[in-house]
């Protein structure tokens, strides 16, 4: 990565702490965020929620998170040393959840150059209330064009595992929600720092851009920034800390 693209990435941390305020300042929440969560219905850490499947459908339609059959993103990853290709594709297909839920089928293929790295299909569903709700994964990473290793899978329902928000309905800032739990596999989590910033990426220029903080129990150093466009979701995501990764969307259509 070159002097003036880890400028850039610094320069566009530096404008979204100073848009979210204090809600960065305090680290993690702002003292009513617990309480908002609460409020909202969304899971923190590794509690135990009980969901009730006739509340769920697969017809994902969150403006931030808008997943119908067909959609698809191709993103532009950067980290020192590599550059990956990753495409993200809303399937026709559907999986009966261990928790009772069935959930849409998003697959998501990295590479690099022709070299295929990992595969994996996601599992959504929305509440509703609009909450889009993340139930777990199957990933295979590859070396060197062969399948390696499947660690990092998890279903909700299994061994403990339990489904996270991947979008809540009403986002605010200071907002904060549990995206995934498999205890010593996943535990992801994010808060809402802003929700009307801007994103300029090689696919287009956006306002009133969702900016979310996301972290990582596994790795406490971890911290990035992702950015979503209503009507489109996904655009950027920005490695703060225990990572320099920089990833742009390119490209994305709806099946026609």
């Amino acid at each position: 990565m070159s002097a003036s693209t880890r400028t850039q990435i610094t320069a566009t941390a530096v404008c979204i702490v100073a848009a979210a305020g204090v809600a960065i300042a305090a680290g993690a929440t702002h003292p009513g965020a617990a309480g908002a969560a609460t409020a909202g219905g969304l899971p923190q850490g590794g509690e135990v929620v009980q969901l009730n499947p006739a509340d769920f459908t697969v017809n994902i339609t969150n403006p931030y998170f808008p997943m119908a059959p067909g959609n698809r993103w191709v993103y532009v990853e950067r980290e020192p040393g590599h550059t990956s290709r990753v495409v993200m594709t809303v399937t026709d297909e559907t999986k009966r959840i261990a928790n009772g839920i069935t959930a849409r089928v998003v697959r998501d293929v990295v590479s690099e150059g022709k070299e295929l790295v990992e595969v994996t299909d996601d599992w959504y569903a929305q509440d509703k209330d609009g909450n889009v709700w993340y139930l777990g994964e199957a990933t295979t990473e590859y070396v060197n064009g062969k399948p390696a290793t499947t660690k990092g899978s998890f279903e909700a329902g299994v061994d403990g595992a339990q489904a996270g928000v991947a979008m809540p309905a009403k986002p605010v800032q200071g907002l904060s929600y549990r995206q995934e739990f498999s205890r010593g596999q996943a535990e992801d989590s994010a808060v809402v720092l802003a929700v009307r910033e801007q994103a300029q990426v090689p696919f287009g220029h956006f306002r009133n851009v969702l900016v979310t903080k996301d972290l990582n129990g596994l790795k406490l150093k971890f911290v990035e920034y992702k950015l979503y466009a209503r009507g489109v979701g996904p655009v950027m995501t920005l490695g703060i800390s225990g990572t320099r990764v920089r990833e742009e969307l390119i490209r994305f259509s709806k099946r026609q």
